[in-house]
């Protein structure tokens, strides 16, 4: 396999951190992944804060019953669909977000940081809390929370791929055999 597919099956989800702070070059490193993801007509609606404040970490830690991970940084993904010359690009920030999300999750592997996503859009109570904690404007919308740090311990790599759950050319429809198993 190749390096990207590497990151890829690499990445995983880590809940646990070590107290090693996240080098600053690392987090710009990982906002310029973020920022090199594909977005509709190329609007790039994203704008992201990022959090390493304890007190503030702290807030997310208590307030968010998914948020309570120890990292020592955290990416906070959000959308600002204002941000788009493009009406129909505004309808995307989502999608547009998500693939920001992902660059940042897979460079971070290959950064040898651990990250885990914790969703926010669309609970309303999460994102209240989150919009308070980064005093984020009515205008920019919090997709996800990304945690970043140290793992405290590695996890295997992994692929979660399932053939029952792929169909070809028409739902319900799986890979015809090979013509010489015909």
């Amino acid at each position: 396999m190749n390096a990207p597919i590497d990151l890829i099956f690499q990445r995983r989800s880590i809940r646990k951190y070590t107290p090693q702070l996240v080098e600053r070059e690392k987090l710009d490193l990982l906002l310029k992944a973020a920022m090199a993801a594909p977005s509709a007509m190329n609007c790039k609606p994203w704008e992201f804060v990022v959090v390493t404040n304890p007190d503030s970490l702290a807030q997310f830690r208590k307030q968010l019953p998914f948020g309570d991970r120890n990292a020592p940084a955290a990416i906070v993904v959000c959308g600002n669909p204002g941000l788009s010359t493009n009406p129909a690009a505004r309808l995307f920030w989502v999608q547009d977000c998500s693939a920001a999300t992902e660059n940042i999750l897979i460079a971070a592997t290959g950064l040898g940081l651990g990250t885990v996503w914790i969703g926010v859009h669309p609970v309303g109570p999460f994102i209240r809390t989150v919009r308070q904690i980064t005093s984020l404007p009515r205008t920019v919308r919090p997709l996800c929370i990304v945690y970043v740090g140290y793992a405290e311990a590695q996890k295997p790599a992994r692929t979660q791929y399932d053939a029952g759950r792929v169909h070809w050319q028409k739902y319900g429809q799986s890979y015809p055999p090979p013509a010489e198993e015909v």
